[in-house]
């Protein structure tokens, strides 16, 4: 059985959609893994640095603001963790049905599909930027009228 418009408007949005969603998932794997790293490194620095400070008596800051905000909040093992706890693409659907709704006309185009939307598009009016509040222009303006009159 062949599949009506809508349908195959459903299947070419899903498949964009499951594409977008295993891109963002890589992304925040990698991202994930860097910023466990950064964390690890940051703890090896701040040990440096305390010993530093010991051997030298003096006292300069051990992390960044950035960094002691971040360990405050998480550890590299718990970020290594939520990696090791799901694995690349396990959302995703083997099966998917294809419904068949609105008659079997296709939707109209959405941009959050990454479709174009055909029609006249709507333009803003402008705003009145000299009524409102008068600029620099504005200002020089009436100051070489000022002069030109004096």
């Amino acid at each position: 059985m062949a599949l009506t418009a809508y349908q195959i408007q459903f299947k070419r949005r899903m498949k964009r959609a499951i594409r977008q969603r295993a891109r963002s998932d890589q992304k925040a794997r990698r991202y994930t893994q860097l910023l466990a790293d950064a964390l690890r490194l940051s703890q090896d620095a701040a040990a440096q640095m305390n010993a530093l400070n010991q051997l030298y008596n003096v006292d300069v800051s051990t992390q960044t603001i950035l960094v002691h905000d971040l360990l405050d909040v998480l550890q590299p093992d718990q970020l290594t963790g939520l990696l090791g706890q799901s694995t690349p693409g396990e959302e995703e659907q083997l099966f998917n049905p294809i419904p068949d709704g609105n008659s079997g006309q296709p939707l109209p185009a959405d941009p959050l599909f990454g479709e174009v939307a055909a029609g006249t598009p709507i333009i803003p009016p402008a705003p009145a930027t000299m009524a409102a509040a008068p600029g620099k222009d504005a200002l020089s303006v009436a100051a070489q009228e000022t002069e030109t009159l004096g």
